[in-house]
């Protein structure tokens, strides 16, 4: 056994390096690789965690949560495994570990962070046991892998109750993340306080609109976004639970958003580097995290203020003297908040949308008809669309009967083109949004684009600062 384990680490280090050398990424294939040869290896590495191991699942916000709490946990001192660039079933898991491990296989680690796929969850958690399971939130998302939002619900709750030592960081605003508190285990709660937004939060699309124990119809106070709130059912009584982890206030200017939280008795401020209402939830869900942990809250939100966003996680660059903002989009709630920045500022702006298909995409693209796009239709601000990818007519078929006017949509059948398009328009503000295949592509075509101009890399993540 230990010969196959020495071999599958060779070949997934193998793997690695040859796939960069081919302008891979080098997150998954060396996983894949190591697991045919050694199909018990990410137990293996699991048990070599001298503290255990922190699991991160849900929707949206996975990578961003993901990421924050290993760094909060590095400004402690631990060692981390992490697996930071969103390659988030077993295969990214496992190569995580390779990356990390020597050649005999040790990993000196302290604690192992992982971002996992709600599909995946069930495979991954029996294999680590997880000390900690954070649950960020629960859309609708790539109907033709994972089937209706309930199953993917099921399987979670169903897994979460086998696990008798793990403890729950859940979102208190989202309804079908609460209900996993019925499994017995100790839960804190994260959550938003008095509504903060305007009717951006009024006309989304519901997930849940029906409580999961009686059916009723949930009354909510007030909406964040999606069916994030302030719930209640009048038939049952299940309501929002109290939040031990509560933003009172959030105010994004100039890219930077500020927030009062309060973390048990403790208020303070949180200054995030980053524009989006939503990282917000993922802040507080590491919070929530660190109370488990033992870590202070101003010891996070002071880890949390330097902060650098993962590769299009409203990651920031500069081409030109202009602000490119690069956004993963995937489903309809994480696309409806993109569509927010793109209306909160006045400042001109084009828009690259890459839409595509491909088996990590979801092939059913029929999501995008549940987008909000028609909130655009009288937007003068945004003064071309950009389509790009795949499915880039259906896409701008989209936009025309959302009733944009058909003069400011474009399509391009290569993303080189449409990126540059983008680029080279006349707004003051570019935004690149793209579905998971196309992502890494885009990001890389900006970086070459950049070089053409000035001979060197021009590109570059902008520091913010407070």
């Amino acid at each position: 056994m230990r010969l196959r384990f020495w071999a599958a680490i060779l070949a997934g280090k193998g793997a690695y390096h040859l796939s960069r050398i081919t302008g891979g990424r080098g997150s998954s294939l060396p996983g894949l690789v190591a697991l045919r040869l050694f199909p018990e290896m990410l137990g293996a590495f699991a048990r070599q965690a001298r503290c255990g191991a922190v699991m991160v699942t849900g929707t949206n916000g996975k990578t961003t949560t993901n990421n924050m709490l290993a760094r909060v946990l590095e400004a402690e001192g631990a060692r981390v495994v992490a697996n930071r660039e969103g390659a988030n079933l077993v295969t990214g898991v496992t190569t995580a570990f390779i990356r990390a491990s020597g050649l005999g296989g040790r990993v000196g680690y302290d604690w192992a962070v992982l971002e996992v796929d709600e599909a995946a969850f069930p495979r991954v958690a029996e294999v680590v046991r997880p000390r900690i399971v954070v649950v960020t939130n629960f859309f609708r998302d790539q109907l033709d892998r994972y089937g209706e939002l309930d199953k993917t619900v099921s399987f979670i709750r169903s897994t979460v109750a086998k696990l008798p030592a793990t403890k729950l960081v859940l979102n208190a605003d989202d309804p079908l993340v609460a209900m996993l508190a019925d499994t017995g285990r100790e839960a804190l709660f994260f959550g938003l306080g008095a509504p903060t937004r305007g009717e951006e939060a009024q006309g989304t699309t519901r997930e849940a609109r029906f409580c999961p124990y009686c059916g009723q119809e949930f009354t909510y106070d007030y909406y964040h976004y999606s069916q994030l709130g302030a719930y209640r059912c009048s038939g049952c009584g299940f309501a929002r639970p109290r939040a031990q982890v509560e933003a009172l206030s959030v105010q994004t200017l100039n890219g930077v958003t500020r927030s009062v939280v309060r973390v048990r008795d403790e208020v303070l401020t949180l200054t995030l580097p980053t524009p989006g209402f939503y990282n917000v939830y993922n802040a507080l869900a590491v919070f929530g995290a660190g109370l488990w942990l033992g870590i202070a809250p101003g010891k996070v939100a002071a880890s949390l203020h330097r902060y650098v966003p993962a590769t299009g996680r409203l990651q920031e660059f500069v081409y030109k003297g202009r602000p490119v903002y690069l956004n993963l989009v995937k489903n309809p709630a994480g696309f409806n908040e993109s569509l927010n920045l793109l209306t909160a500022s006045r400042e001109p702006k084009d828009v690259f949308i890459a839409l595509n298909d491909n088996d990590a995409d979801g092939r059913d693209i029929s999501w995008i008809w549940d987008v909000d796009f028609e909130r655009l239709e009288n937007c003068k601000e945004i003064l071309r669309f950009v389509c790009a990818g795949r499915r880039a007519a259906e896409m701008a078929l989209r936009l025309k009967y959302a009733g944009i006017p058909v003069q400011k949509i474009e399509t391009c059948s290569h993303f080189a083109a449409g990126v540059r398009r983008a680029l080279e328009g006349y707004g003051s503000i570019v935004y690149l949004l793209a579905t998971y295949t196309a992502l890494w592509p885009v990001e890389k075509i900006l970086r070459r684009l950049a070089t053409e101009v000035n001979g060197a890399d021009s590109v570059s993540p902008v520091p913010r600062s407070s």
